[in-house]
C-alpha cells in the first residue's frame, strides 16, 4: 500500500441468486460499480448481523425476500474510488457471499430511493451475458464460483478500475 493512499473499509453482505442459467442481479446508481451490474446486498448498519443485512437489502433493492442456503465465503477488493467526505482515495470491500433462494415478493426494477440507496432496480441476466465491461468485480468472482465453487483467498487490487459516468 502506498503511503498516500487513504483507505475507507466497507463491509457488506451479498447474495447468490440463480434460476434458469441466470443470475440477481442490481443496476448500481452510484458507488465504485456505478453502471454496472453488482449483487443484491451492502452495508451492514449498527446492530445488525450480516443475514439480516441480507435479507434487508434484498428487499430494498429488488422488492423479494430470500432464504439463506448457505455462507460461500469472503472476497475483497482494492479499489480507487475517491470519497471526498471521508478525505478517502481507495475503499477496502469486503463482501460476505451467501448462496440464497427465492422465497416471495415482485422483483423491483424501481425500488424506493432514500440515503444510501444504490440499487436502480433488479434484473435476471443470463450468466453468459456478463463480463468484465458490465458488472462489478463482485459479480465477476461469482461467475467464477459458479464454475469452480472457489473464492481466491488473496485480496484483488484493482488499479486499473475506470468508474463509468452516470
Amino acid at each position: 500500500m502506498n503511503e498516500n493512499e487513504k483507505w475507507h473499509r466497507h463491509l457488506g453482505a451479498y447474495g447468490i441468486c440463480i434460476y434458469e442459467e441466470k443470475l440477481l442481479v442490481i443496476q448500481k446508481g452510484s458507488g465504485p460499480y456505478i453502471g454496472r451490474y453488482d449483487l443484491p446486498g451492502g452495508t451492514v448498519e449498527a446492530n445488525e448481523s450480516l443475514t439480516e443485512a441480507l435479507k434487508r437489502e434484498f428487499i430494498e433493492e429488488a422488492g423479494i425476500n430470500v432464504g439463506i442456503k448457505r455462507n460461500v465465503g469472503v472476497c475483497d477488493y482494492l479499489i480507487p474510488y475517491e470519497l471526498p467526505k471521508r478525505g478517502t482515495s481507495h475503499i477496502h470491500h469486503v463482501a460476505v457471499l451467501y448462496l440464497v433462494h427465492y422465497i416471495d415478493g415482485m422483483l423491483t426494477m424501481n425500488p424506493d430511493q432514500f440515503e444510501g440507496q444504490d440499487s436502480l432496480g433488479a434484473l435476471w441476466v443470463s450468466i453468459n451475458d456478463i463480463g468484465a465491461t458490465n458488472s462489478s468485480p463482485l459479480v465477476i468472482q461469482v461467475i467464477e464460483w459458479l464454475k469452480t465453487e472457489r473464492l481466491s483467498l488473496e485480496v484483488q487490487r484493482l488499479d486499473d478500475w475506470v468508474v463509468l459516468e452516470k
